[in-house]
Formats: structure tokens, C-alpha cells, sequence
């Protein structure tokens, strides 16, 4: 994208970028001209002048020497109004494009192959997807909030909770191998791909059996 270029969608109508300031009115205002001269600006319920606007408008349209200055005024109130609706057409736009990005990803973590756990540093969990609730053996509501040490051998606790401490001082991506305590003596053994988060404060892991 070439610097100080706005991006434009297939709508025409102009997307902000920060290098696009100094065009983006010109370039809105365009858009909003060429909607009213074309006649495809969308009618609007909230079209509407304000008691002194049309005061205005209907002194200087009374009078022969004015009456360009109030078709002026009127078209210039008609753009900005134009530009309004340009503007909100894009937010909506883009709050629904955001809807779907999240929508998008919060899938692929739900569906992801591997086990996924957001959990804090002392090991609560706060989320997991089904992978993750298959390799504990549980369901995934009745995870949340319980701790994940908890589903692990006894040795295995005291390495997966060091390694969460290390995670949140380093804030670097490390792996340990745990041991699942299964039921009736049965254990599986599990490698943790740990990385915290921006604030330190929580860690995503990925998890996995092995043998």
C-alpha cells in the first residue's frame, strides 16, 4: 500500500488508515457529492434542520441577492449530512467485520486439535477448549475455575506450577512433560507448550499426549 494512500472498498467508500489523514476528507466529502448528484444517498429519518438553520435558510432564500447563498448553505448542510451516513455505513462495517474475525478464532481455538488452557499463574483455569476437556476427562464448564495441577501425578504438580512461575519472570515459551493421574492407576503422560500473556498475568497452554 503506497504511504498516505486511503484504502477504499468496493462501496467507494473511504476506510482511515493513519496515513491517510490528510485525503480522507477530500475523499469523503467526494463520496458524498457524488452520492447527492447521483441521487443514490440513502434516505435518512434523521435528515433534519435545526430552527435556526432554517431560519437562516428561508431569510437568505427570501431575498433575490441571497438566494445562491441559501442554495449554497442548503448543499453544503446536504454533504456534511451525506458524510454523516458515510461514516456510520463504515463503523457498522467494520464492528461487523470484528464480529466476525472473533467469531472466526474464537472457532479455531474451540475446534484446535491440541488441548488449549488459558489459565492464571497459580494454575485456575479460565478457559479450555475440547481438546483440552477430552485430555482431562472432564466437561469444560466444570473446568473453569478448578485448578490443573489438580488432574496431574504429584510430581508432575510441582512441575507444572514451576514452570507457570518461570513463564511469568521470563515471559518466554517453555515446555515440560507432565503425567495425567488417570483413574484406576492409569496415567498418561502429557507435554506442555507454556507462553504468557502481554500482562504476565496468565499463561496459554498447549497440550498434548505422547509416548
Amino acid at each position: 500500500m503506497m504511504s498516505g494512500s486511503p484504502r477504499i472498498r468496493k462501496t467507494g467508500v473511504p476506510m482511515y488508515t493513519p496515513t491517510a489523514e490528510p485525503n480522507i476528507y477530500l475523499q469523503l466529502r467526494s463520496e458524498a457529492e457524488t452520492r447527492l448528484e447521483a441521487g443514490t444517498a440513502a434516505a435518512n429519518s434523521n435528515w433534519s434542520l435545526g430552527a435556526d438553520a432554517l431560519h437562516l435558510l428561508h431569510r437568505l432564500s427570501s431575498n433575490p441577492q441571497t438566494a445562491a447563498d441559501a442554495l449554497k448553505l442548503l448543499h453544503e448542510l446536504q454533504v456534511h449530512q451525506v458524510e454523516l451516513d458515510l461514516q456510520n455505513e463504515e463503523m457498522h462495517a467494520n464492528e461487523q467485520r470484528l464480529v466476525e474475525e472473533v467469531a472466526r478464532y474464537k472457532e479455531l481455538y474451540e475446534f484446535a486439535p491440541l488441548g488449549h488452557f488459558l489459565v492464571n499463574l497459580q494454575g485456575e483455569i479460565i478457559e479450555s477448549n475440547r481438546a483440552a476437556a477430552k485430555l482431562l476427562g472432564a466437561g469444560q464448564d466444570e473446568l473453569t475455575g478448578d485448578r490443573i495441577d489438580r488432574f496431574l501425578t504429584t510430581d508432575s504438580r510441582s512441575a507444572l506450577l514451576s514452570l507457570l512461575k518461570r513463564v511469568g519472570e521470563d515471559g518466554a515459551t517453555l515446555t515440560c512433560e507432565v503425567t495425567i493421574d488417570g483413574e484406576a492407576n492409569t496415567s498418561r503422560p502429557l507435554r506442555v507448550v507454556a507462553k504468557t500473556s502481554p500482562d504476565k498475568r496468565r499463561a496459554l497452554l498447549i497440550c498434548c499426549e505422547f509416548t
